[in-house]
Formats: structure tokens, C-alpha cells, sequence
């Protein structure tokens, strides 16, 4: 796995390329900027960017926004010791694949980016329930009827798949489960997105898990592939 790690803070900067590293992780740039991120992002192959959130200047939501405006499609995972509800939810809306703490064992970093780069959202285990309040707002916001009934719209397949969804699985593991191809799963997805009203899969997780359909992979947990 390739990984550029984009960190304002020198020695944590220097920590994490060592500690990939440590574990088989190539990291092919690690810089102190979101302008210097954006620009070795657009020119190195990456499996993944490691953004921090609070950097001076180009702060890591808006470094994320601008690689997504500039074409870069590489999942991203913010690394941070921000544990502000604000910062969660700006990151996820801006379409980060994971919400990771500084302060979380070594060991369990590189098996979730593992996931993430995978195709699985991660999020702190601490920030599960922070997550499942801010879907809970959305959900508010979008209307009582529903809120009563949020999967009346799904169809049998959808909702198997917002399950699969629910207990971590990326597209594949879910297209070699029910036996259909990716890009069936991706349509899928997409009409489940679409018919509830939610940003991402983590949003579509965490509403599924708090309608009894599954449990939401937290960063803790052990991978079962």
C-alpha cells in the first residue's frame, strides 16, 4: 500500500512515516503543508492520503475539498487529535473514507487504513456515537415520515446490501457474497445513498446499525477477511 501522509507537525510527521514504514507501508511523500499535499498528491500514485485536520494556512477539510476539486480520487483518512463533533462531520461530508485519533494503539493503524483503502469507512471507536448523533440530526432535518420508515423506498437487494454495509463489508466483499460484480454493488449503493437522503456509506452504516440491521466497523476491530 502506498500512502502520502500530509502533517504540519514535524515529529509526528516523522513518527507515523516510521511507524508505516515499520509495518510494509511505502509512504511515497510525507509533507508539512495542504498546498504541498495537493501538489505531490496530483503527482505521485497514492492508495491513500493521511491528512491531519487543524494545519495552519490550508486546513486539512479544505486540503481534502481541494484534492477532491482537482481530480485526486484517492481515499482519504484524517488523522487527528481533533475529537470536535464540527470537525467530524466536515470531514465525512467532504468525503473522507475514515476519521482516525492520534492517541489510538499503533497497531491498529495500518489494518485501518487497510480497510479504508479497501473500500470500508473507518472511524475512532471513541466518535461512533458522535457519528451516530450527527446522522441522527440529518435524519431529523430530512423529515418525520422518514424517519418512521427510512427503508420503505428499498427494494429486497437494496436492503440486503445496506446489511453488508452495515457490517463493514467493501463492494467487493459484498459482490463476491451475493454473487453479482462490482458495478452492481456500486449502483446499489449509489440508489440506497440516493432513496435515503445520506452522503456516505459511513452515514448509511450508522443508520442501518441504529435500525437493527447490522453493526458499524469501528477502527478497533479486527478484519474478518
Amino acid at each position: 500500500m502506498r500512502v502520502l501522509l500530509i502533517d504540519d507537525h514535524a515529529l509526528v510527521r516523522k513518527g507515523i512515516e516510521e511507524l508505516l514504514q515499520s509495518r510494509g507501508v511505502q509512504v511515497v511523500a510525507a509533507v508539512g503543508s495542504g498546498e504541498e499535499g495537493v501538489r505531490r498528491a496530483l503527482e505521485l500514485p497514492a492508495d491513500l492520503i493521511l491528512l491531519d485536520v487543524k494545519m495552519p494556512g490550508m486546513s486539512g477539510i479544505d486540503t481534502l475539498k481541494r484534492l477532491r476539486a482537482s481530480g485526486v480520487r484517492a481515499p482519504v483518512v484524517m488523522l487527528t487529535m481533533s475529537r470536535e463533533d464540527a470537525d467530524l462531520s466536515a470531514a465525512l461530508r467532504a468525503g473522507a473514507r475514515g476519521y482516525l485519533l492520534k492517541d489510538m494503539e499503533p497497531e491498529e493503524l495500518v489494518p485501518a487504513l487497510e480497510a479504508a483503502a479497501q473500500g470500508d469507512n473507518v472511524v475512532a471507536q471513541e466518535l461512533v456515537g458522535s457519528l451516530a448523533g450527527l446522522v441522527r440530526g440529518d435524519a431529523a432535518a430530512a423529515g418525520a415520515e422518514r424517519k418512521a420508515a427510512p427503508f420503505a423506498e428499498l427494494t429486497p437487494r437494496e436492503l440486503e446490501i445496506l446489511r453488508c454495509i452495515a457490517d463493514g463489508s467493501s463492494n467487493k466483499m459484498i459482490a463476491r457474497a451475493l454473487e453479482i460484480t462490482d458495478g452492481t454493488v456500486k449502483l446499489h449503493v449509489k440508489a440506497i445513498l440516493r432513496k435515503l437522503g445520506l452522503r456516505s456509506r459511513v452515514e448509511a452504516a450508522v443508520t442501518a446499525v441504529e435500525h437493527g440491521l447490522g453493526k458499524a466497523r469501528r477502527a478497533s476491530a479486527p478484519r474478518s477477511d
